[in-house]
């Protein structure tokens, strides 16, 4: 792990954003942890989560990128904090993102922010994926604003986990594919849990396992 990695997860400790215990996912499945990015409050919290993100996307996407693009709603707050984290670096980074309903007055139109070009690469900045349903609502959003590249998708934690029972890869990797996509995450459950180590009790260390084991990706 990089160091950037390791503080990031203390930082979601800190923050209260990754929780251990016994929770109900979104897709039914009871989970041993639950990362909310929601509980992010603050501009220095904020500023701390967009420098992680730039951070995995400099390791992740030497490739470049012309823009990036935050899925409403979440992904609007970490596209902005990702994008004044390249800012502090020296590097002017533009972002979009899109509205819920389109806008029928002013300059109308779904998207705000950069206005995209054809030819432009395009990096999505989500929280978690857990079924890639925002990234297949949000791929066709773009594609029908202008010709772009998918740079790629990064989110804050890999949870490593089946998007569904047939499937032997995880929900981060399976939504690449689908779009021939390059993926990344700050870090990953197995590194969540390495970092942690004797911190986490033992109660909490076979929950992982058990969850690991029933859901997780085999490839």
């Amino acid at each position: 792990m990089h160091d950037y990695q390791r503080q990031f997860v203390d930082f979601m400790v800190e923050a209260g954003v990754l929780t251990f215990g016994d929770f109900v996912t979104k897709s039914g499945r009871r989970t041993p942890y639950f990362v909310n990015t929601g509980k992010y409050r603050s501009g220095a919290q904020l500023a701390r989560l967009g420098r992680a993100y730039a951070d995995a996307i400099e390791r992740s996407f030497p490739q470049g990128f012309d823009c990036l693009f935050g899925p409403a709603y979440k992904g609007i707050p970490l596209v902005v904090a990702v994008s004044m984290a390249f800012a502090e670096r020296g590097r002017d980074v533009e972002f979009c993102f899109n509205r819920k309903e389109a806008k029928d007055h002013g300059e109308g139109g779904v998207l705000v922010g950069r206005p995209l070009r054809d030819g432009d690469r395009v990096l999505i900045v989500e929280d978690v994926t857990t079924a890639g349903t925002s990234i297949r609502e949000t791929v066709p959003i773009l594609r029908a604003a202008a010709k772009v590249s998918l740079a790629g998708l990064v989110v804050s934690v890999d949870r490593q986990e089946r998007a569904s029972e047939g499937s032997t890869r995880s929900a981060l990797a399976e939504v690449g594919a689908e779009f021939a996509m390059p993926t990344a995450a700050i870090v990953t459950i197995d590194e969540v849990v390495e970092h942690l180590g004797a911190c986490l009790t033992d109660a909490d260390r076979a929950r992982i396992a058990d969850y690991r084991a029933k859901y997780g990706a085999r490839a």
